[in-house]
């Protein structure tokens, strides 16, 4: 039988110095923890919610995310694409995800909010329908995306060709319209 931590808070641990069990964890809050650099992959997560936690360039090889929510946490440097898509549920508000890679991910439906995505890479990855509320996407990557009514209204910072992206009924902000433009090189004003 597998081990289980069940409805448990994880308040300001450093999971660095003295890394997570290799158990499931299920209806479990972090707040404040440290597991920057730290391996946890083939961990199970339901259901669960990281609050102010770095998690900064851990490895997540097969670790499974259903249904998890990550609310002022640092992200930076991680390889989504290696997390197990079974059942893969994320969503982010006023995170820092910056340096990270989403390639092949599919994540239809997923929020967005309040978030720092710069240089992040999100070739050939599904956010059909996810919503992209007031992010910065500076130097991000979109690479044969699927975009399918994505709502970008109040994002800004992307620079997306629609010809290399499936992008029918996105939703763009006139303000920020030029992000589908630059490779025609024109001026705008």
């Amino acid at each position: 039988m597998e081990n289980i931590f069940e409805n448990q808070t994880f308040e300001k641990q450093n999971f660095t110095e003295k890394p997570l069990e290799k158990w499931e964890y299920e209806n479990c809050i972090f707040i404040g923890c440290n597991l920057s650099f730290s391996d946890i992959s083939s961990l199970k997560f339901i259901d669960c919610t990281f609050q102010k936690c770095n998690l900064s360039m851990i490895k997540v090889r097969e670790t499974s995310l259903q249904n998890i929510h990550f609310s002022d946490c640092k992200l930076h440097g991680i390889e989504w694409n290696q997390a197990s898509s079974f059942l893969f549920e994320v969503d982010f508000e006023n995170c820092f995800l910056d340096f990270s890679s989403f390639i092949w991910v599919k994540m239809k439906k997923t929020s967005f909010r309040a978030c720092h995505i710069e240089e992040v890479d999100f070739s050939d990855s599904d956010l059909s329908e996810s919503i992209f509320e007031k992010c910065d996407f500076t130097k991000s990557i979109f690479r044969n995306t699927r975009l399918e009514k994505t709502d970008f209204t109040t994002s800004f910072g992307y620079v997306i060709d629609p010809e290399q992206n499936k992008m029918k009924k996105a939703k763009f902000s006139l303000e920020w319209i030029s992000g589908l433009l630059t490779k025609y090189d024109i001026i705008i004003r």
